[in-house]
């Protein structure tokens, strides 16, 4: 073969390997693909449903969530809560309010479509009916050292330098990976239709409710015409968070309006030694078991591990070879745990103070002024959990106590 011909035939053989390969276009997966799109390389964002599908989820949007999102980004806002209700399993009720917007309601089909258009403008390709059946790293499929396979039902093989896993907690990369998790919780929600009158009652204002199970809580958040009600706790009575969701439903004066949909799912944790790669392959969001132990918030936990592992994941697919790439893979592990990782050991310390002791957590913030700025810095995205652990002596102290 001429040194023409030769070339000629490497640039082909190069054009058909996929720069970044992202696995699921929810709020982690878009982000991974807008950030590498962004740099310049060549991405594919794999989809498995139709978008936009519909997402078990509360769809509260925090501060750190908007600081995460694409520069001009907006927000498909069904409310801005100025106010929370909180209640103890339906008792001891107060209302504290805030002259500033505490947080935001988004509906997650039509905001993780805005995310996916973001990627697509910044360069991505998407593919949606794309089912993931496995990735691999070694073996006839894969032509090279650089290089990962990720094959879809059918028998296609997709061909990438990187691979992003955001397809969930029970997806396919994370199983690759060897993600390790060690808390498991399960989400109930129904999507309510309400008559106007109903829903002018609830504009602006969430309900939380500190729940009857260790460790559970309700919600009600307003999205105009519709009421989004939920419960989670641990898994493993079942039965018994089903009847948490109806009966705070009766207690709320709902019952009497038919659900538009009810749905269920599990939130997973990562343990603390879980694995965030494997060879060219990085998991974030969902996929790692990154969300917040105490809230099981998600959404911003997707939006910053997704935006990072898209950054890492250029970096992996410039990498000659697998000591580099694995480099580049440790330090985006260490990113994640320097930041996420720390927020994360926060929660699960304040989820253990709030499943012996919900009555004084309530208690400290409907009566305390400065808990209840925390929770409000916390919502706008000014400080985080980890934050006032490390500068306020009183959380310090108290978390101690609670850890003896």
């Amino acid at each position: 073969m001429s040194s023409e011909n030769a070339d000629a035939g490497h640039e082909s053989e190069e054009s058909s390997v996929w720069d970044v390969v992202v696995v699921g276009a929810g709020p982690a997966g878009a982000s991974a693909a807008y950030a590498a799109a962004v740099a310049g390389r060549r991405v594919l964002l794999l989809e498995k449903a139709e978008l936009p599908r519909y997402k078990t989820c509360g769809g509260g949007i925090i501060g750190f969530s908007r600081d995460s999102l694409p520069p001009g980004f907006e927000l498909p806002l069904k409310d801005r809560v100025h106010a929370v209700t909180f209640s103890l399993n339906g008792k001891l009720s107060r209302t504290r309010r805030s002259r500033r917007m505490l947080f935001g309601l988004i509906n997650r089909p039509e905001f993780d479509a805005g995310l996916v258009e973001e990627a697509q403008k910044a360069g991505a390709e998407l593919r949606t009916g794309a089912s993931v059946v496995r990735v691999e790293q070694h073996g006839a499929a894969v032509p090279d050292r650089r290089t990962v396979a990720v094959v879809l039902a059918g028998g296609e093989t997709v061909l990438a330098r990187a691979v992003v896993g955001a397809d969930g907690s029970a997806g396919r990369i994370g199983a690759h990976v060897g993600v390790k998790l060690d808390q498991v919780d399960l989400g109930l929600e129904a999507e309510i239709p309400v008559p106007a009158t109903v829903a002018e009652d609830w504009a602006g204002r969430v309900l939380i409710d500190w729940g009857p199970m260790p460790g559970s809580y309700g919600w009600v958040f307003p999205k105009g015409d519709t009421l989004t009600v939920g419960v989670i706790s641990a898994r493993g009575d079942g039965a018994g968070t089903k009847r948490y969701l109806e009966d705070f439903i009766a207690r709320l004066g709902l019952a009497g309006f038919e659900p538009a949909v009810s749905s269920g799912h599990l939130t997973r944790c990562r343990s603390d030694d879980s694995p965030l790669s494997r060879g060219r392959v990085v998991v974030c969001g969902d996929a790692a078991g990154l969300l917040e132990p105490w809230t099981r918030e998600g959404i911003s936990f997707a939006l910053r591990s997704g935006r990072l592992a898209g950054e890492w994941a250029v970096r992996i697919a410039e990498s000659h070879d697998a000591v580099d790439a694995r480099r580049q893979a440790l330090n985006y592990a260490f990113a994640i745990k320097a930041g996420l990782g720390v927020e994360m050991g926060v929660g699960r310390r304040m989820l253990k103070l709030f499943e012996r002791r919900p009555g004084v957590l309530h208690a400290v913030l409907t009566g305390f002024r400065p808990a209840w700025k925390a929770f409000a810095g916390i919502t706008r995205g000014t400080t985080s959990l980890a934050e006032l652990v490390r500068t306020h002596p009183l959380a310090q102290r108290a978390l101690s106590a609670m850890d003896r």
